[in-house]
């Protein structure tokens, strides 16, 4: 047996599977507390900032604190195969880059428990799935198949175990709020 399983069970066309971009809300509020540096696995089509990392740039094999100014990085990985990307934030973390990632909330599967081990926090999205943006369509899907949760490698906190709570629906207005105070006049009178 394989301690190191992934998620599986998805019923997503393989071409598109590793491809969900997370919801605009969900990151604009993520990221107005955590202040993220990077986006290190994107695509030319689903990155959330200027900086990111696509799978030709294979980011897994980046030194991220050589390249990247000290702080944390956002992470929404192929659900395919997150093990490495576990790996991977627990390794830059000791090099003073952070990491938050985006993962279904599967405390059963070996990565769970890789991450458990050495990230700062695990925080469970509670109150509902997310939509997550379908890569074909650039449309949000609802029917989620699992939970979502983040694994929070903090390298400035001294912090180690939390495990907490955020309401998808808390998320996802401060997101609104956030995105709207940045469209201009003219595009939210229409």
């Amino acid at each position: 047996m394989n301690i190191v399983n992934d998620y599986g069970g998805s019923t997503t066309p393989p071409e598109h599977r590793d491809s969900w971009q997370t919801p605009p809300e969900i990151f604009a509020a993520l990221n107005s507390n955590f202040r993220f540096v990077a986006d290190v696995a994107a695509s030319e089509h689903n990155h959330l900032l200027p900086v990111y990392f696509t799978e030709q740039d294979d980011a897994l094999a980046q030194d991220w604190a050589g390249q990247l100014p000290l702080g944390l990085t956002w992470c929404n990985p192929p659900y395919s195969d997150i093990s490495p990307w576990v790996k991977k934030a627990a390794e830059e973390c000791r090099k003073g880059i952070g990491t938050v990632m985006l993962v279904p909330a599967d405390t059963s599967v070996g990565w769970f428990s890789l991450a458990r081990n050495s990230c700062t926090e695990v925080r469970f999205i509670i109150d509902g799935r997310l939509s997550f943006i379908r890569a074909d369509t650039g449309k949000p899907v609802n029917g989620n198949n699992k939970g979502s949760m983040l694994l929070i490698w903090n390298p400035f906190t001294s912090d180690f175990g939390i495990t907490g709570y955020v309401s998808r629906d808390t998320l996802m207005a401060i997101g609104r709020k956030l995105l709207s105070d940045r469209e201009p006049a003219d595009e939210r009178a229409a």
